[in-house]
């Protein structure tokens, strides 16, 4: 009812001239979508965001939980910590970020410190570096989570007869660890791939409306154009990343299906 309903509504205003008594116009606004360089940039930016932060947090987050699922002393400790980000206010967080990434902020007073230039963090490229720390920072919790429930369903008795057989830290990692993990592995990425798409919320209380080129996403065009009430370009732009992300999902579950044929 909250979900489907209003945005099959959507599919129909993004194929209409104008919301209120409007006329069938096809693919016209999708035309004028893909012609529009604003709208170009923002993809492009999210394509590029999604690929090269996806891979990263799916590395660090499989680190930090085959660390955590050792017997270390700080180990409930260190599993507080990486929850902490999922529980704190984005907006009360954003504060401290901004005081770090300041023209006058905590970074560059260190950069001088240190001899080296002062760097424009959120005006710059280096606006592109600041949102995929923050994204790693916010989800990399979560991701953790996960994996450490997948590894702890793996039983020890396996690593033991692979310690028995001569095998490697590499080989159990690939022919154990990797393998159990398979089902945690792709849901993961595909929650990671969807939390990519979900930077808005921090990128624009860091950066506002129009925020540097590098870090002008989809949800800026269409939260610009919702402000503008062009409805038509609006729904067809979240038509398309929604269909786009589906894509996605639907080709990670064959890959998965075809890999789990292949194991068995």
């Amino acid at each position: 009812m909250f979900y489907l309903i209003p945005f099959a509504a959507g599919v129909g205003y993004s194929l209409m001239d104008r919301a209120v008594d409007g006329q069938f116009v096809g693919l016209d606004n999708y035309q004028a979508l893909f012609a529009s360089d604003s709208f170009r940039k923002a993809a492009a930016n999210t394509f590029w965001f999604t690929i090269v932060t996806v891979p990263v947090i799916i590395v660090i987050s499989l680190g930090l939980a085959m660390l955590l699922n050792q017997n270390l002393y700080i180990r409930n400790a260190l599993r507080t910590a990486y929850v902490l980000p999922l529980i704190v206010p984005v907006a009360s967080i954003i504060i401290i970020w901004q005081v770090l990434f300041d023209w006058n902020g905590s970074l560059n007073a260190w950069l001088s410190h240190f001899g080296l230039d002062r760097v424009d963090w959120m005006k710059t490229e280096a606006a592109r570096y600041v949102v995929m720390v923050v994204y790693l920072w916010k989800n990399v919790g979560y991701n953790i989570i996960l994996f450490l429930a997948g590894l702890q369903q793996i039983p020890k008795d396996y690593y033991e007869t692979a310690d028995l057989e001569g095998a490697g830290s590499l080989r159990q990692f690939t022919g154990i660890t990797l393998v159990y993990l398979t089902s945690t592995m792709f849901f993961v990425m595909i929650m990671s791939i969807i939390n990519s798409f979900k930077v808005f919320r921090e990128t624009y209380l860091i950066a506002g409306d129009y925020p540097h080129d590098s870090i002008y996403m989809l949800q800026h065009y269409m939260n610009n154009t919702f402000m503008s009430l062009d409805i038509q370009k609006l729904t067809a732009a979240a038509t398309i990343m929604v269909g786009c992300i589906l894509i996605i999902v639907m080709g990670m579950f064959a890959v998965e299906r075809r890999f789990r044929q292949f194991m068995e």
